[in-house]
């Protein structure tokens, strides 16, 4: 009860929201690298919030499933296809045992995800299922999924109430420029004025130098008063390094516990999936923000989460029109009935 891997694509994963309470010994939180899309994968499946999902990177797998399942495909769009039909993304769908379900490459954004009703099979490895490539722990064997790979379901679970309403909006990713959200921190006094300003005021642009660890970014300098070296110190998820090179470098799931550059600020976790989806030579501004900004912007994903739950717990309209229309043959019917007894 599961599927198989008959490609594994490029990168392809079992990720989850990563592991907490580990950095003081050295391992990494890690987990799925945009976490918007990881988590509207398992809201349309009632999954908990936490729940491990397949994440694809760049060129997507191919598998065959071996029993009934649903499942609902976020993030970039990568042509799914399944049976050789269009597979809808931002949706809950049906496979059945023997259907197949292909990934193209990334024709917009840089990874999607992929979530199972039925729940992936992988260990619980310092409380998380997420793969850690660098220690190969957690995840399928500690790596990505590979040709011949057969992964298991933990649970049988083929229903979902208000199915046909279990559809959403998708995100897009194709802006040639975005801009992420930044507060500056904590060590922006080792850098001029003017290279604050240059940080905040010129296009980045997204190198091929990207992975789950971070993704460096090629731009103008960012010139610092002294140097940018420092005693080692804790990374947060989305923290902006600059070495001395002056190029800045944004950290992401696979960051090291600590560094030793001078971080200039640190993504709006609200804002850290738009890195994640970009591609090499797309482009990148900053703008500064308050952390009470940021706390507000938090506030209100979790608002549009809460409308997004709502509606996909309302009866959509086919189903209101086949309620109404119960209804009316249901009088037709006690009329006819009337009818019938008064003659």
């Amino acid at each position: 009860m599961g599927f198989r891997v008959l490609k594994g694509g490029m990168m392809t994963t079992v990720q989850d929201l990563g592991r907490y309470g580990y950095q003081s010994q050295g391992i990494n939180v890690g987990g799925v690298m945009d976490r918007r899309s990881f988590r509207i994968a398992n809201l349309l499946l009632d999954n908990p919030e936490n729940e491990a999902v397949l994440e694809i990177t760049l060129i997507g797998p191919t598998i065959q499933f071996t029993s009934d399942t649903i499942i609902a495909i976020t993030g970039g769009d990568f042509h799914p296809m399944l049976n050789g039909e269009p597979a809808p993304m931002y949706t809950a769908i049906y496979v059945n045992k023997d259907d197949i379900l292909k990934f193209g490459s990334a024709a917009t954004g840089a990874r999607a995800y992929v979530a199972f009703s039925s729940y992936l099979k992988a260990p619980t490895v310092m409380g998380s299922r997420s793969t850690n490539l660098k220690s190969h722990i957690g995840g399928f064997k500690g790596r990505n999924l590979l040709e011949g790979d057969y992964v298991d379901f933990r649970i049988r679970r083929r229903y979902l109430p208000f199915f046909l309403s279990r559809t959403l909006e998708p995100d897009e990713y194709d802006q040639h420029c975005v801009q992420l959200r930044v507060i500056l921190g904590p060590q922006e006094d080792m850098f001029t004025k003017e290279g604050i300003r240059t940080f905040l005021h010129e296009e980045y642009t997204v190198t091929s130098d990207f992975d789950r660890m971070g993704c460096r970014l090629e731009g103008p300098y960012i010139a610092s008063v002294k140097g940018s070296d420092i005693i080692s110190d804790g990374i947060a998820f989305g923290a902006i390094q600059v070495p001395s090179h002056g190029k800045p470098i944004i950290l992401l799931s696979d960051r090291q516990t600590t560094g030793g550059y001078a971080k200039i600020g640190t993504v709006a976790s609200v804002d850290i999936p738009k890195i994640a989806q970009r591609k090499t030579d797309q482009k990148v501004r900053f703008r500064a923000i308050t952390v009470e900004e940021a706390q507000r912007l938090l506030k209100e994903q979790e608002k549009e989460f809460d409308g997004m739950r709502m509606k996909i717990h309302t009866p959509c309209k086919e189903v209101l029109d086949c309620r109404q229309t119960a209804k009316r043959l249901g009088r037709l019917y006690v009329n006819a009935q009337d009818e019938i007894r008064h003659f």
